[in-house]
C-alpha cells in the first residue's frame, strides 16, 4: 500500500503557501505619505503581515522608524518578531482580555490620525475575535457569552459576524469611522469566508456593513441563542446600527483582497493534476453540516472508486459543527470522522481535512489541531482498538478519535487563513 500522507500534506501546503502574506502583501503596498503610516492589523496572520509591511516599509523604502507606528492582533501563539509595529496575542476562537484592550488601543490610535496620515489596515481570519470592543451597556464576559453560543450553534460564518458586528465599537464599518481623518484608509485583506465578501472579513471594521439590528435579532431568535438581557436591550438600541453606505467613514476608504480562497484551491488542484489525478473540484466556498457534507463526498469517491477511476475530489470553504456532545474537535476533524466511518472497508482511498489557519476548533492553542488525515492505517486501527467512529461523532469527539488512531494533523501556525482544505484520494 502506497502511503499518500505525504503528497496529501503537499497538496495543503501548496493552498498555504498560495496565501502566505510574505507572498501576496508587499506588491499591493501604497507608497509613503506625507505624515505616518499608522499600521493596524488583526487576524492569524496579523503579526505576519505586520512583519511584512515593516520589510517594505523600514527596508525597501526606507521609511524614517518613527513614522511607522501600529499595533498587529493576533491569536495566542500566531506571533511573530517586529520593530515598530506591536504585536499582540489574543484570545480566538473566545475572546479574551488581551483582545479587549488592544482593540481599546486600535481605536485609540485610529483616532490619531491626520490628514497628512494614512492609515493601513490588514487584515486576516479571526480578527472577529482577536478585536473585542463591546457596545456600551455589554461587558466582556457578556460578548463572550455570546460568541460561545454561536460557536456552538451551527450558524455560518456570516451569520455569527452579523451578530457581533452589532454589538461591536470596532466591527462593521466602526473603525473607518474612529480614522476617518486620515489622508486615506486602505484595508488589504486575506479573505476567509465563502464569496468574500468584505463585510464579513474580520467583521468588516473599515466597509459598509449590508446587515442590520432586525437581522441580527433573527439569528439571536433562529438559533435560540442563550443571552444575558444587557445584549438583547443592545440589539434593539438603534445606537448600535452598523455603518451603513455613504457613511462619511468610507469617503478615503478603499478595500482589495490579497488572496482569496480560491487561488489556495487552484493550487491544490494544480497539485494534484500534475501528479497524474482527475480532479472533482467542488470549489471554494463550501458550505454546511460538516458529517453531511462528507457524507457528499464519500459518495463522489465511492462512485469513483466503483468506475475504477483515479480521483482527487478537493474542496475549500468553511463547514460547521451543530455541537450536542460534549467532545473536542473543530469541522475539519468531524468532517473527516463522518469519512471514516463511511469509507471504513474501501480499499485505495485516503483524506485529508485541515484549516490553512493551522487550528481546526480547539482550545485556542497554538499546539492545537489542523484537522486530520485518514487512510487504510486508520482504518486498521480502528478495526484493531474497536474504535466506533459513530459513537464519537455523536458527541462530537473527533479529537479524542484520531488522538487514538494517531491521525491528527499537526502544522502549528501557518500564519495566514484562507478557511479549509478538503482532499479525498481514490487510486
Amino acid at each position: 500500500m502506497t502511503d499518500r500522507r505525504p503528497f496529501l500534506r503537499s497538496i495543503f501546503d501548496a493552498a498555504v503557501a498560495a496565501a502566505h502574506p510574505d507572498v501576496v502583501l508587499a506588491p499591493r503596498l501604497r507608497p509613503v505619505p506625507k505624515g505616518r503610516v499608522i499600521c493596524l492589523c488583526a487576524g492569524k496572520g496579523a503579526a505576519a503581515m505586520a512583519a511584512a509591511a515593516e520589510r517594505h516599509y523600514l527596508d525597501a523604502l526606507e521609511l524614517d522608524p518613527s513614522r511607522l507606528v501600529g499595533i498587529a492582533t493576533t491569536r495566542h501563539g500566531h506571533g511573530v518578531p517586529t520593530r515598530r509595529i506591536k504585536v499582540v496575542e489574543a484570545g480566538h476562537p473566545v475572546p479574551d482580555e488581551a483582545g479587549l484592550k488592544a482593540a481599546d488601543d486600535t481605536l485609540r490610535l485610529a483616532a490619531t490620525a491626520t490628514p497628512d496620515d494614512f492609515l493601513l489596515v490588514l487584515l486576516t481570519g479571526g480578527g472577529s475575535a482577536n478585536w473585542i470592543a463591546p457596545v456600551e451597556g455589554v461587558s466582556f464576559a457578556q460578548k463572550q457569552q455570546v460568541n460561545r453560543a454561536l460557536l456552538r450553534s451551527g450558524a455560518p460564518i456570516g451569520e455569527m459576524n452579523t451578530v457581533r458586528k452589532h454589538l461591536s465599537r470596532i466591527k462593521g464599518g466602526r473603525l473607518a469611522r474612529a480614522g476617518q481623518h486620515a489622508a486615506e484608509i486602505v484595508t488589504l485583506a486575506i479573505s476567509d469566508v465563502p464569496h468574500d465578501d468584505p463585510s464579513a472579513i474580520a467583521s468588516g471594521p473599515t466597509v459598509p456593513d449590508p446587515t442590520t439590528l432586525a437581522d441580527a435579532r433573527a439569528l439571536v431568535a433562529r438559533y435560540n441563542l442563550s443571552i444575558d438581557d444587557a445584549v438583547r436591550r443592545a440589539l434593539d438600541d438603534p445606537a448600535n446600527e452598523s455603518c451603513k453606505p455613504g457613511d462619511a467613514a468610507f469617503a478615503r476608504a478603499t478595500f482589495e483582497l490579497l488572496a482569496k480562497p480560491k487561488a489556495s484551491i487552484d493550487a491544490a488542484v494544480k497539485v494534484a493534476r500534475d501528479a497524474g489525478y482527475e480532479t472533482i473540484a467542488l470549489g471554494a466556498d463550501l458550505e454546511g453540516e460538516a458529517r453531511d457534507v462528507a457524507a457528499e463526498h464519500a459518495r463522489l469517491a465511492l462512485k469513483a472508486r466503483s468506475e475504477g477511476k483515479r480521483v482527487a475530489v478537493i474542496s475549500g470553504g468553511e463547514l460547521t459543527v451543530t455541537v450536542r456532545g460534549n467532545g473536542r474537535g473543530g469541522p475539519n476533524q468531524e468532517y473527516a470522522l463522518a469519512l471514516a466511518g463511511l469509507l471504513k472497508d474501501t480499499p485505495d482511498v485516503s483524506a485529508l481535512a485541515a484549516d490553512t489557519d493551522g487550528a481546526d476548533g480547539g482550545a485556542g492553542s497554538a499546539t492545537d489541531p489542523a484537522g486530520a488525515v485518514i487512510d487504510q492505517a486508520t482504518f486498521a486501527k480502528m478495526k484493531s482498538i474497536g474504535l466506533d467512529p459513530k459513537a464519537y461523532l455523536e458527541n462530537n469527539d473527533a479529537t479524542g478519535f484520531f488522538a487514538q488512531t494517531g491521525d491528527l494533523l499537526l502544522t502549528g501556525p501557518t500564519l495566514t487563513n484562507v478557511n479549509d482544505v478538503r482532499v479525498i484520494l481514490v487510486d
